[in-house]
C-alpha cells in the first residue's frame, strides 16, 4: 500500500492546516459582517470586506450530504475501502468535504449530527475529519 497522499499548505491555507496540526478547526471570518466561509478569500463572499481573520469554530455540525467509497481510488487507500465521504455543513455556515469516520457506513445518513476529530497522517501534519455525535442509526 502507497503513502497517503498529505496536505500542501500554500499561503492562502497554511492557517487552516496549522490549526489542525494543533487539533484545531479554523474557518476564515470576516472581521466586517462576523460571517465565516470556507475555501480561503481574498474577499468576504457575504459583504465584499478585505478584513479576513482566521478563527477558531465548534466542529460541530450536520451531513449535508454523502456517499460510501467501496472501490479505492489509488494504491494509499485500498485499505480504508469502505469508506464515507460526507459533505459537513458546520454550524457556522461553511461546507466541508470530509471523511466520516470511527462508525459503520451503512449507520451514515444525511442531516446525522457529526463533530471534528483529527487524524494524524505523519508527525505533525492532522487531518479533519467528522464522526457521528450519536453512534446509533437513527
Amino acid at each position: 500500500m502507497s503513502e497517503r497522499p498529505q496536505p500542501n499548505p500554500d499561503p492562502a491555507t497554511a492557517p487552516y492546516w496549522t490549526g489542525a496540526s494543533q487539533r484545531q478547526l479554523v474557518m476564515p471570518q470576516c472581521e466586517a459582517c462576523e460571517a465565516f466561509h470556507f475555501y480561503p478569500r481574498t474577499l468576504c463572499p457575504h459583504c465584499g470586506s478585505q478584513a479576513i481573520r482566521w478563527s477558531p469554530v465548534s466542529g460541530f455540525g450536520s451531513i449535508y450530504s454523502m456517499t460510501v467509497v467501496h472501490r479505492a481510488p489509488s494504491p494509499a487507500f485500498e485499505g480504508l475501502v469502505p469508506y464515507v465521504v460526507g459533505l459537513v455543513a458546520l454550524d457556522e455556515g461553511p461546507h466541508l468535504m470530509s471523511n466520516i469516520v470511527n462508525c459503520e457506513p451503512a449507520d451514515v445518513h444525511i442531516g446525522q449530527k457529526v463533530l471534528a476529530t483529527f487524524l494524524e497522517l505523519s508527525d505533525g501534519v492532522a487531518l479533519p475529519v467528522f464522526e457521528p455525535i450519536d453512534k446509533k442509526s437513527s
